[in-house]
């Protein structure tokens, strides 16, 4: 039995999915698969060597983690992975990394209902 905090995270992930994602593409390799995600962004701070704070943006996708499959395996993401997401005429490419040696990917909630994947704009072109 699952406790009334879990139970509203799954509803609050039902709606999520069902109103707020557009299909992207997610590759590794030669795999792919469709699949929705929710577009996001999470900031980053970064001190460089001469004690200047640098900030970067990443777009996240947030995708849910039982629908991370490819090639009939479920799979978490790893750095160099890609994503495909297509806007009007143009289709944007993002790798998935996380700024400064962070980790590239992040569960977005308690109940690992959902990963947050890190990417950082790679090219587009037109479709």
């Amino acid at each position: 039995m699952t406790d009334l905090l879990e139970q509203g995270a799954a509803w609050l992930d039902a709606q999520r999915h069902e109103h707020m994602t557009r299909s992207v593409v997610y590759e590794r390799g030669a795999e792919s698969i469709d699949i929705a995600a929710t577009v996001g962004r999470t900031e980053f701070e970064q001190t460089d060597e001469y004690g200047v704070v640098q900030r970067l943006e990443s777009r996240d996708f947030l995708i849910r983690t039982a629908e991370l499959v490819l090639g009939g395996q479920r799979v978490l993401p790893q750095a160099g992975d890609q994503i495909r997401e297509i806007s009007g005429n143009q289709m944007h490419r993002y790798e998935v990394m996380g700024p400064g040696g962070a980790p590239p990917w992040r569960y977005s909630d308690a109940y690992r209902l959902t990963l947050r994947i890190h990417t950082k704009h790679i090219g587009t072109e037109a479709v």
